[in-house]
């Protein structure tokens, strides 16, 4: 399986959305800071993941939510209640 997947920086709220073939295996990268891309951030909490059988499926949802602004958006909006919110 191959996994699509939001997670939310507990520091600042930031997201960031991945894929991967091991999900706790990455989400464990993420918060240990192995991975570049949010190591100044840690520690992170997985907010929403979906799963594929085809890797190339989860390459174009990915793609899908980092770069057309209406995915990510909808999908905050879905998990509204969901993420960490920092204005408390």
């Amino acid at each position: 399986m191959y996994y699509v997947y939001l997670i939310q920086s507990r520091i600042n709220g930031q997201f960031y959305i991945g894929y991967t073939d091991n999900l706790r295996r990455r989400i464990d990268e993420h918060n240990t800071g192995k991975s570049l891309a949010t190591k100044a951030y840690v520690p992170y909490e997985l907010i929403y993941y979906e799963a594929y059988k085809a890797k190339e499926d989860a390459m174009a949802r990915e793609r899908a939510l980092k770069h057309y602004g209406n995915g990510i958006r909808r999908l905050k909006e879905r998990l509204l209640r969901s993420m960490i919110d920092f204005s408390k």
